[in-house]
């Protein structure tokens, strides 16, 4: 196959121009000029802080050096008997050579998850409240110029949701919106923060990449930790994938996490969204980029999650490049073994049967009830008029409820936890 072939192939579920409907061809055309579609994603924006870390120079020092293909299977026994895990360690853990050995990598991760986390596993749900967003990414749901019903929740329905979410008997939620300041302000959020805090103990937050200033705001309207998808590490494939908007801008979003920290939040969340690039690249990156700023900033949490892709609204042929079930446990063993401490998190991308056995492996969070819709944790769509909910992100795998979670973790053997922060 020649190489022109092999990257047809490789892209074929990533190219939008034969997906889009008419509609949304026609926002495209209209706004190719855009100032905002910037050629370099290297440069930032006049309002984007710029905080000079060293973090992410060495990140993509440590990445390009990478040859996975080097590594062999005395290199992965060598790795699996230290006590500790080395950098090098890890990278031999990631590599194909490391696939054999699946099942005593396991072993460990588990001993190493019981020894920190014992036998929890903590449980939690998303809110989405708006699905605006003034980013074109080609493999997401909420892309500016994919032709979906747009929602943005008023406060006395974000409240009806939280409350809602509540009653269930849910601790903690995540709050998520588009990539869109106008329509998801930083006050916006921050007031979907205050509501948050008036019925669960953990708040997160999943927004676009903000300045060091909003996150402190946010944190002090209530939110206790942020998470930011890197999407890709990878530049060159990163350029081809964001086309428009803030989110074209590389090192702004790899500094989010660091930013946020220095906001004052409590802790931050990692991840690669693997199938859009060399996963094994992007889980070595994710790992590293956790574990420079772990050594910076000791008093904060940690956790990591790698979900895989998913198919959207307007293009169901969108799946993972290459990451079966196999090499997504590979990653989360080898997280654990050299990440013991950073709390890991297995979204409802995955199926009920991975979700339920890697969580007694390694994972240490697992969502439920999910719903990446806005205004439909009620009911879903059930009894809605038309409009009243805005399209999800992804389709998601496992659709169970946190009760039916919440029973299944237990007959795992594993005790479901809803909190275990109080401030006072």
């Amino acid at each position: 196959m020649t190489e022109e072939k092999e990257e047809k192939q490789e892209n074929q579920f990533l190219i939008d121009s034969d997906r889009l409907s008419e509609k949304a061809l026609a926002r495209k055309h209209q706004l190719e000029n855009d100032p905002s579609c910037r050629k370099d994603p290297m440069e930032y924006f006049p309002d984007m802080e710029q905080i000079h870390s060293d973090v992410r120079e060495e990140v993509i020092r440590q990445v390009e050096a990478y040859d996975y293909e080097q590594y062999t299977a005395v290199d992965v026994r060598r790795a699996l008997e230290h006590k500790t895990c080395s950098v090098e360690d890890f990278k031999a853990l990631l590599s194909p050579a490391a696939l054999p050995f699946l099942e005593e990598m396991a072993q460990k991760a588990h001993l190493e998850t019981s020894r920190h986390f014992g036998n929890t596993v903590y449980l939690f749900t998303p809110l989405y409240i708006a699905n605006y967003c003034e980013n074109y990414c080609v493999y997401c749901g909420f892309n500016c110029y994919n032709d979906i019903q747009r929602l943005q929740l008023n406060r006395e329905q974000i409240e009806h949701e939280m409350k809602v979410i509540a009653d269930s008997g849910m601790e903690e939620i995540l709050i998520l919106t588009g990539e869109s300041k106008k329509k998801s302000s930083i006050e916006y959020i921050g007031e979907a923060c205050k509501l948050a805090r008036k019925y669960f103990k953990n708040v997160g937050l999943e927004i676009y990449p903000v300045n060091t200033d909003d996150y402190r705001y946010l944190h002090e309207c209530g939110a206790d930790y942020v998470t930011v998808f890197q999407e890709t590490y990878d530049l060159t494939k990163y350029e081809t994938l964001h086309l428009l908007g803030h989110k074209r801008v590389w090192p702004y979003r790899f500094e989010a996490q660091e930013r946020a920290l220095m906001g004052g939040m409590r802790g931050v969340g990692f991840s690669a969204l693997l199938g859009l690039s060399d996963f094994r690249r992007d889980a070595l990156a994710t790992a590293l980029h956790l574990w420079y700023l772990q050594r910076k900033y000791p008093q904060a949490e940690f956790s990591l999650s790698c979900p895989r892709l998913r198919p959207i609204i307007n293009n169901d042929k969108i799946n993972p490049l290459d990451v079966g079930e196999k090499q997504l446990c590979q990653i989360l063993c080898a997280y654990r073994l050299f990440l013991p401490y950073a709390g890991i998190t297995v979204s409802s991308r995955e199926s009920k049967p991975f979700r339920n056995g890697i969580a007694r492996i390694c994972a240490t969070k697992i969502s439920a009830g999910v719903s990446t819709g806005i205004g439909d944790h009620e009911e879903k769509y059930t009894g809605r008029e038309e409009g009243a909910v805005g399209d999800e992100q992804f389709e998601i795998c496992d659709t169970r409820s946190f009760r039916t979670m919440y029973k299944d973790m237990a007959g795992e053997g594993l005790q479901p936890v809803l909190n275990d922060y109080l401030y006072v």
